[in-house]
């Protein structure tokens, strides 16, 4: 039993056979998959797919920082309406991403505020993005207390004492697709030290494919592979390493016997 803690099931390469990958996802064990939010109409696709697949597909509702310009008054006003849905488990995929050429620092970081605060409102975690913007990261969620009710770092790619700051402000570390390539480093350490209790497992489909897929499209089924690399690097066994992660999403997602 897996869940896939971070998807986007609404992303066209995934919708399009989207019966095919919940049915493969299903026989490969992952029973539940969290699909994420990055803009207004897929945070509102990704709570029409939680309502059509309860009990399987979870939703976060939120902005992601290359749409950071699209957060107005009124887009963050139907972002609260819709994050009081039953099937809205989480505010996300927020943060800051200093990556691509696109929103100014400061438009990103002024979104990631605004919608750290609507989580605290609502009482729900957060899933946040992080790309190249260590230390405006650290600092946001140590100034906005943002780990209050709980969140993860979604496809973790700091170092060990970045995931340490983290974990001490209540953010979980989620693993995906990189964990598994020949190259990682700083992920492997982290992925050795910490908690049991605050590890996750994710694809990111249609992104991020493990080894021995990578450069192919993702999807849920294949969070298996980054389970059973987590369960070698951390020297427990596979059958541990899924009921943990799928416990600790449970948990971080507050949906603890649905």
């Amino acid at each position: 039993m897996l869940f896939d803690s971070h998807a986007h099931l609404d992303d066209k390469k995934i919708y399009a056979d989207l019966e095919g990958v919940l049915q493969r996802a299903e026989e490969a064990g992952v029973t539940r998959i969290a699909t994420i939010g990055c803009d207004w109409p897929s945070s509102l696709m990704s709570v029409r797919l939680a309502e059509k697949y309860p009990g399987r597909v979870f939703a976060t509702v939120g902005i992601h920082p290359q749409d950071a310009e699209t957060l107005n008054e009124p887009i963050l006003e139907k972002l609260y309406r819709l994050a009081q849905a039953e099937a809205a488990s989480a505010v996300g995929e927020i943060g800051l991403d200093y990556h691509y050429d696109g929103p100014s620092r400061e438009i990103q970081q002024k979104a990631f505020r605004r919608q750290i605060d609507l989580a605290k409102q609502l009482s729900l975690p957060i899933a946040i993005h992080n790309r190249e913007s260590h230390e405006d990261m650290m600092r946001i969620i140590k100034q906005e207390k943002a780990g209050v009710n709980g969140g993860v770092l979604h496809c973790f790619s700091g170092s060990w004492e970045m995931a340490k700051f983290c974990l001490n402000q209540g953010f979980m570390i989620s693993f995906a697709g990189p964990v598994t390539f020949h190259n990682a480093r700083s992920a492997v350490e982290v992925a050795q030290k910490a908690p049991a209790d605050m590890i996750l497992v994710e694809t990111d489909s249609p992104y991020l494919s493990p080894e021995p897929f990578r450069g192919k499209t993702n999807e849920p089924a294949r969070v298996k592979y980054v389970a059973e690399k987590l369960a070698e690097l951390r020297g427990v066994d596979f059958e541990t390493l899924a009921w943990q992660t799928t416990e600790n999403a449970l948990r971080l997602y507050h949906i603890d016997g649905k």
